[in-house]
């Protein structure tokens, strides 16, 4: 496992911009596909993206497609969440989320978890 630490949330505009990032531990980063969830009051949590351990391959819900960008820096052991065009709907709790396996990240069993950032998007 490695430890997962969020940051970046705030509030915001509709149609504004934010960038979260996600620092992780441990000298393994490089080799863990990474992603990101959200979980909104009342609902349950919900994939945003994922990134694979090279950067070379994401996967976005089709709610945050070509808003969102995920990318990572395996220097840095840091994984990044660029948000742009924000909406009100994505107001949420985010989570960052790794894993050894890419698919494992993207059905949400990734088996390190970060406490969450949030971000409020008003209208």
């Amino acid at each position: 496992q490695v430890q997962l630490v969020e940051s970046g949330g705030g509030l915001v505009q509709a149609g504004g911009s934010l960038r979260l990032s996600c620092a992780a531990s441990g000298r393994t980063f490089s080799s863990y596909a990474m992603g990101w969830f959200r979980q909104a009051p009342g609902k349950e949590r919900e994939f945003v993206a994922a990134i694979n351990w090279r950067g070379e391959s994401t996967y976005y819900a089709d709610s945050v497609k070509g808003r969102f960008t995920i990318s990572r820096d395996n220097a840095k052991n840091t994984v990044y969440l660029q948000m742009n065009s924000l909406k009100p709907d994505d107001t949420a709790v985010y989570y960052c989320a790794a894993d050894q396996s890419f698919y494992t990240v993207v059905v949400g069993s990734a088996d390190s978890w970060g406490q969450g950032t949030q971000v409020t998007v008003s209208s």
